[in-house]
């Protein structure tokens, strides 16, 4: 279903379009930023929380990383109030993602992976290789809102089809 080469070119793209998103929205102001526009977290700086805190979250259950600092999905929008600290966070974890997809062994995509989930209140076990895909999924998919939010501002955050990345050759 996937294989390492899979995940390195999504972490790449995931590295890629986060640098995008977030050279975007420096040209909004903090109040900008954290403005209720209607997103599901809210605002951008809520959405943009949410996805580190996720991919967080995501990558210690594959032990490749500790958990975020605040464990309850309710604190995963104010993982970090300061942009910048938010902002640096994001590109430091974006290395984690990369190197720990560079060591990714086929057979880390076979089997089960079994955590306790908080959102559903009890213990889940599903396909690593699904939990994988859905790691990337659920970044493109908060990304898409930040960027349809930085589009009501007029901003274009740029190009985001994965043929067109600067790794896809």
């Amino acid at each position: 279903m996937i294989s390492p080469s899979y995940l390195r070119t999504m972490a790449r793209y995931n590295s890629w379009q986060n640098a995008s998103v977030y050279r975007a929205c420096e040209q909004l102001t903090d109040a900008q930023r954290k403005d209720n526009r209607g997103a599901f977290f809210s605002s951008i700086h809520a959405t943009l929380n949410h996805i580190l805190w996720a991919d967080q979250m995501w990558l210690s259950r594959f032990d490749a990383a500790s958990p975020p600092a605040k464990p309850a999905l309710s604190d995963s929008t104010t993982l970090f109030e300061d942009w910048d600290a938010l902002k640096a966070e994001r590109q430091r974890f974006d290395r984690v993602i990369e190197d720990w997809t560079d060591r990714f062994e086929a057979s880390g995509c076979e089997g089960d992976l079994t955590w306790y989930s908080g959102s559903a209140g009890r213990e889940m076990t599903r396909p690593k290789a699904l939990i994988l895909m859905h790691i990337f999924n659920h970044q493109t998919h908060h990304r898409g809102q930040v960027n349809a939010v930085l589009t009501g501002f007029g901003i274009n955050p740029g190009v985001t089809d994965l043929p067109f990345s600067p790794d896809s050759t």
